[in-house]
C-alpha cells in the first residue's frame, strides 16, 4: 500500500513537472513575431497595442514596415513574416481569397467589425449633387478628371481602376492618383480648404477623416466597398506553430472608438507603441480578455506580468 502510495504521488509529481514544461515550451522561434506593417494610421495603432502586451509577455517583435499588401501576401505565404492584423474586408477578398483557399495564409478571426471603406466626397459636392459613381462624369472637370487613392497595390485602388475603365461609368479620360493615405490627406485637407470638388478614398476608424465633413458614394457596394470587417491573418501553422501568442491572436479584437483614439494621438506625433501604452493603462480591463489562458514567453503569469509592465 505504502509502495502504491508513492507511485501514485510520483506519477502525479512527474505530471505536474511535464505540464509546466509543456506551458513554458514555446519554441525558440517563437520569441520573436515578425509583424507585418502595410503604413496605414489604423495599422500602427494596431500593432502598437500587440507589441506593448508583446513586450510584457517578454517577447521580441521585428514590425516590418512600409509593405505594400501583395508583398505581405507572398511574405505570409513564403513564411517570411508571421503575422498582419489589418486585413480589409470584403475589399481585399480577390486579393487574399486565393492563398486561404490553398491553405498558405490562415484567417484567425475579425479583430476589429464595424467599420467602413469606400470613395468619398466633401458634403458641399455631395450636396451639389455627386451622390453616386455615375454622378462623376458629369462634374468631371470640377474633379480635374483624378480621383486619388493611396499605396500602389491597394485593393482600394484596384477597385477604383476597374470602375474608371468600365464603359458604362463614362469616365474615360479619368486618372487614378496613388500615393499614400498621408498624401492623400494632405490632397484631400487641401481642397477642401479651398472648397474645391475632390474624390477619394475614405474609411473609418480614422480620427482626420472623422472630424472630416465627407459622404461615402454609392453604386461601389458590389465591388467589396461599403460596410468592412478587419481581419487577422498569419503564416500557415503559425498558432499550432507558437501556441501561446496563438490564443492571444485569437482572444484579439478592437473596436473603433479604441483605434480612433489611439490613431489621433498617432496624427499628434506620438509612436504607435506610446499612444497604445496610454490607452491600455486608461482602460486595463481589455487586457483580462485579450491574456485569458495566455502566458509569458516563459509559461508564467500572462496577465500580471503585462500589468507590471505597464506600472498598473
Amino acid at each position: 500500500m505504502a509502495m502504491r502510495k508513492f507511485l501514485l504521488l510520483g506519477a502525479v509529481a512527474l505530471g505536474l513537472t511535464l505540464a509546466g514544461q509543456a506551458q513554458a515550451a514555446e519554441p525558440a522561434a517563437c520569441k520573436t513575431v515578425r509583424l507585418a506593417n502595410v503604413g496605414w494610421t489604423d495599422n500602427f495603432a494596431q500593432n502598437g497595442l500587440f507589441r506593448t502586451v508583446l513586450k510584457g509577455l517578454g517577447y521580441k517583435y521585428d514590425d516590418k514596415e512600409g509593405l505594400a499588401l501583395p508583398v505581405i501576401l507572398e511574405s505570409l505565404k513564403n513564411k517570411d513574416l508571421d503575422i498582419f492584423l489589418d486585413n480589409w474586408m470584403p475589399s481585399n477578398a480577390p486579393n487574399v481569397k486565393p492563398y486561404i483557399d490553398a491553405k498558405t495564409i490562415e484567417m484567425i478571426r475579425t479583430n476589429l467589425p464595424g467599420a467602413g471603406y469606400g470613395p468619398v466626397v466633401p458634403d458641399y459636392v455631395y450636396d451639389a449633387g455627386v451622390k453616386d459613381i455615375k454622378d462623376l462624369s458629369t462634374h468631371a472637370d470640377k474633379f480635374d478628371h483624378k480621383f486619388y487613392g493611396i499605396e500602389p497595390g491597394n485593393d482600394g485602388n484596384k477597385i477604383v481602376q476597374t470602375e474608371i475603365d468600365k464603359p458604362e461609368n463614362n469616365l474615360k479620360g479619368w486618372k487614378l492618383v496613388e500615393s499614400s493615405e498621408q498624401g492623400m490627406l494632405v490632397q484631400a485637407e487641401k481642397a477642401m480648404k479651398n472648397k474645391d470638388w475632390i474624390v477619394f478614398l475614405g474609411w473609418a476608424p480614422h480620427p482626420i477623416m472623422g472630424k472630416m465633413p465627407l459622404k461615402y458614394l454609392s453604386g461601389f457596394e458590389a465591388d467589396g466597398f461599403g460596410d468592412a470587417q478587419v481581419q487577422t491573418l498569419t503564416r500557415a501553422g503559425y498558432s499550432a506553430d507558437c501556441p501561446n501568442v496563438g490564443k492571444l491572436l485569437a482572444n484579439l479584437e478592437f473596436d473603433l472608438p479604441m483605434e480612433s483614439s489611439i490613431m489621433d494621438e498617432i496624427g499628434k506625433g506620438k509612436d504607435g507603441e506610446t499612444a497604445a501604452a496610454a490607452w491600455l493603462k486608461a482602460n486595463p480591463g481589455t487586457l483580462d480578455k485579450w491574456l485569458a489562458g495566455v502566458t509569458t514567453a516563459d509559461g508564467k503569469d500572462g496577465l500580471a506580468a503585462v500589468k507590471k509592465s505597464l506600472g498598473l
